[in-house]
């Protein structure tokens, strides 16, 4: 399973529809596209929400972006991510 980072910026509509049960429908959804949750924060300034989540593929991950995007109205980026070993252990070598 790929790491995946997702960062949320709420529309007006999104911010309308805040609610326990829509976190809800968003795990749901997350888990249909085979992820799996790892945290998720609500965060004040740039960025309202990121998410850091697992997908067996890139391609889960955008589909995945645009459904949520689609159920909640609030505009996702999202990233692949490695840890720092990983990273040294890719670029070792360059």
């Amino acid at each position: 399973m790929a790491t995946f980072l997702m960062f949320g910026k709420y529309s007006s509509e999104a911010i309308e529809g805040l609610s326990a049960q829509r976190t809800d429908h968003v795990t749901e959804l997350i888990g249909q596209f085979g992820g799996e949750i790892q945290a998720m924060y609500a965060a004040l300034g740039q960025i309202d929400l990121v998410f850091v989540l697992t997908f067996p593929a890139m391609e889960d991950a955008m589909k995945a972006s645009i459904a949520l995007n689609k159920l909640t109205g609030i505009a996702f980026t999202t990233a692949p991510a490695v840890t720092v070993a990983q990273f040294d252990a890719l670029t070792e070598g360059l």
